[in-house]
């Protein structure tokens, strides 16, 4: 009576995570520390709370998937802006929907595109690895086939997906790719987004780009695939051909509990987005459709959330000092620390120091040789205020 797919799924990684660590007593004298989950903490803007008591009625009635003019307006007039586009190369009527947060869209995408068949036999669908796991249950659950595509230090934390063989390629209906990358914290510069595209456009299939940590960077912005497709060309809705863009403002404007997001793409796959969505999806409500238009338009509280980012990431390389390398992310809040063992770590942290931090073999897949490409990391959300997050690092570092 079961769908044995649904079964089949692997656990959560944090349902993983509790049964790891739930076990073990946590020091009495230490309070606990979360710096497993990417929650965003920093204050919500205070416009959200205003905007949503002020449309208040708008609870009182049913969403549509489309959202407000305004708001797509606005996504598209932000898309343009952050990527240096043309005016008009996004049309906002015809290439953007609101969704309740990215997740689902991520995972609908497959839904939308994935056909019976391509290339002689079952579709195939791209997933960087380590990865956000529902970029694993989306091919599961539409009878598609997964390939695993390392994104390990030595190629920069990125999948590399034009290293493929010609014939996964052929079959390849979908991939997903994350920049900046989670967990690692990797930004892929223009000319591998410029070879992502170029190659779906060449095999055909559809290019997701989770672009979700777009906005917590140090330094200058990273590029998206929206400057990938205006720099390869292309005539005004033609350029996002075999692209779909997702983005949320749950990390760019700390407010996850809003669940907003948008998804953009080329008119006939939107079309399609949109036919699904009204079956299988919850449009957002509309007084969260006018908070999330606000925050699209207003860049001064995303800039003052990223200061408080930098500001802990400093915190972190004077406390880690060179232990781990590197440990400031390109982009997004997550360390990504080489400990040997992340699961051994992840218990002596939380036995010794009441830190939960999430092992990165949680986040990935062994390879056909036994290889786990996270199975030596732990990820580390610095999402708590500077305080906390001191705190926290320096309990890590006398444990690790």
């Amino acid at each position: 009576m079961l769908n044995p797919a649904v079964e089949q799924l692997n656990d959560f990684p944090f349902d993983r995570l509790r049964s790891l660590l739930d076990p073990i007593e946590p020091p009495q004298d230490m309070a606990p520390l979360m710096l497993s989950i990417g929650e965003p903490k920093h204050a919500p803007p205070p416009m959200v709370r205003e905007i949503l008591d002020a449309r208040a009625a708008g609870w009182g009635k049913y969403p549509g998937v489309d959202g407000t003019p305004e708001f797509r307006r606005a996504v598209a007039d932000w898309m343009t802006k952050r990527y240096g586009l043309a005016d008009g190369l996004i049309d906002p009527d015809g290439q953007v929907l609101p969704v309740s947060g990215t997740r689902e869209a991520l995972f609908m995408i497959g839904q939308v595109v994935l056909p019976r068949r391509k290339g002689g036999g079952r579709p195939v669908v791209l997933v960087p690895n380590p990865y956000y796991h529902v970029y694993s249950a989306s091919p599961r659950l539409n009878s598609a086939d997964t390939e695993f595509v390392p994104a390990t230090e030595q190629s920069g934390f990125l999948p590399d997906f034009t290293a493929l063989d010609p014939e996964i390629l052929q079959r390849t209906a979908l991939a997903y790719y994350c920049s900046p990358s989670n967990p690692q914290g990797s930004v892929a510069d223009i000319e591998a987004l410029k070879k992502a595209i170029t190659l779906a456009r060449e095999y055909d299939f559809v290019l997701a780009m989770d672009e979700c940590y777009s906005e917590i960077y140090v330094g200058d912005p990273p590029p998206g695939a929206l400057s990938a497709c205006a720099a390869l060309g292309g005539g005004t809705n033609a350029s996002m051909e075999n692209v779909v863009v997702f983005n949320s403002l749950s990390k760019r404007s700390s407010v996850p509990g809003l669940r907003s997001g948008f998804v953009a793409g080329p008119p006939e796959l939107m079309k399609v987005f949109r036919r699904l969505r009204t079956y299988g999806g919850a449009g957002v409500p509309m007084p969260t459709i006018d908070a999330s238009t606000a925050l699209w338009r207003d860049e001064s509280h995303v800039a003052e959330s990223r200061a408080l980012y930098c500001a802990k990431f400093e915190a972190a390389e004077e406390i880690l000092g060179p232990r781990f390398g590197n440990v400031i992310p390109q982009g997004g809040f997550f360390l990504w620390l080489n400990v040997g063992d992340g699961e051994a770590a992840a218990r002596r942290l939380w036995s010794e120091a009441a830190i939960r931090v999430l092992p990165g073999s949680y986040l990935s897949q062994p390879d056909e040789n036994g290889f786990n490409p996270g199975a030596e990391y732990i990820r580390v959300a610095l999402v708590h205020d500077l305080a906390t997050t001191t705190q926290a690092l320096g309990r890590l570092v006398k444990v690790l």
